[in-house]
């Protein structure tokens, strides 16, 4: 995940004729739900978390403008660099510019984002306190 050029392969549906479509991102992903599903499905049935405190747990099911622009943003981000936000902050370690550049720019956009006036956002859009 840490390896842009691997997410860029797999993203690269263009290259499954040509046979350089790379499919390893799919095991990865599904070791993840493999793990995840059984976890969520345990969780479901406490009324709380075994260390204490409650769970977290968006209250809001609805899709609005800003979770459709959200997600447009991180999809057009992540297919053009190759870059999530948590595997670049642990891309950090290989010193490469680019990643060094990615997280700017990510943390510049969390800045703008805390920046922007808070109409339109309320105590119901926010996580969980």
């Amino acid at each position: 995940m840490v390896n842009p050029a691997k997410i860029l392969a797999f993203l690269d549906l263009g290259g499954i004729p040509a046979g350089t479509w790379d499919p390893s991102l799919a095991f990865v992903m599904a070791g993840a739900l493999a793990v995840a599903a059984p976890a969520f499905l345990l969780a479901r049935r406490r009324p709380a978390p075994w260390l204490g405190g409650r769970f977290a747990i968006p209250e809001r099911r609805d899709i609005d403008g800003r979770l459709v622009a959200g997600a447009l943003l991180f999809g057009i981000g992540w297919g053009l660099v190759g870059y999530c936000p948590g595997p670049a902050v642990a891309g950090l370690a290989f010193g490469l510019p680019q990643t060094y550049g990615f997280v700017a720019a990510m943390l510049l956009g969390m800045l703008a984002f805390r920046l922007l006036p808070e109409s339109g956002r309320s105590a119901r859009n926010s996580p969980a306190q």
